[in-house]
């Protein structure tokens, strides 16, 4: 016997959706009577799945999938497919540098881990798969940051909360958007113990055929690991292989 759900309506929706992916257009009297639901109710909950575009409704008025299922589809296996093509190239790059590495995307405003390859160093970096950073403080955010559209980028910008983490922490806006052209200028971002103390982090972008960037790759190690002496070197390293991922998704780099 299947659980009583804890969120009822949410249910019903995904039941909803389920039903028209199986049956095609459908009409509201076709949904009610085979899952059992009251007309007042269901009309309710459709309005707002046309509202999120989640179902869409035909001249005839019969219902069917929305265009947002097909892009949240798409979304999902893109990430999906990214992940498997980075894997490769992030462990090549951990064993050059010896770093723990990672994948991240911009998801709605904030920036987040899709994949994680730990170092085989003794010094660990305590990171996690969905971990969730700033876009300020973090080599991986900045990065996003720096190469998404000039109006996106203004209002995520506009809508940060500068606090001080470390002494090393961006702490304004104007501080921020400099900052952002020298990472577009040189091709990469750092953060600096700017989100933790001894620990810094290097991260370059990566683009699909549209040349729109669609995440990045960091590697992320301790200041004894991380230091003046290799930034440039593992810089490079860092940008080689986001170059590489990005062509294996048909981004002819210039």
């Amino acid at each position: 016997m299947d659980k009583k759900s804890k969120v009822p309506a949410l249910t019903r929706a995904f039941d909803i959706l389920n039903f028209v992916a199986e049956n095609g257009h459908c009409s509201v009297t076709d949904i009610a009577t085979n899952l059992a639901l009251p007309k007042s109710s269901l009309y309710l909950m459709i309005d707002e799945l046309r509202n999120l575009r989640l179902l869409a409704q035909s001249e005839d008025g019969s219902l069917r999938l929305g265009l947002k299922l097909m892009e949240l589809g798409s979304r999902s296996v893109e990430q999906l497919d990214l992940r498997r093509i980075a894997k490769d190239y992030l462990t090549q790059l951990m064993l050059e540098t010896g770093l723990v590495c990672h994948l991240g995307i911009l998801d709605d405003n904030d920036p987040i881990y899709l994949l994680k390859v730990d170092s085989k160093s003794t010094i660990q970096v305590r990171s996690w798969e969905g971990k969730r950073l700033s876009l300020y403080s973090s080599a991986l955010g900045k990065c996003l940051l720096a190469w998404i559209s000039a109006e996106r980028q203004k209002a995520l910008i506009s809508a940060i909360e500068f606090k001080v983490v470390t002494p090393y922490t961006l702490t304004s806006e104007e501080a921020l958007v400099n900052e952002l052209a020298l990472i577009r200028q040189r091709g990469w971002s750092f953060d600096n113990q700017e989100d933790l103390l001894n620990i810094q982090c290097i991260s370059a972008p990566i683009f699909d055929s549209s040349n729109k960037i669609i995440a990045a790759i960091s590697a992320v190690g301790t200041t004894l690991q991380v230091n003046e002496n290799n930034l440039q070197m593992l810089a490079e390293r860092v940008m080689h292989a986001a170059e590489l991922i990005s062509k294996e998704l048909g981004h002819s780099h210039k």
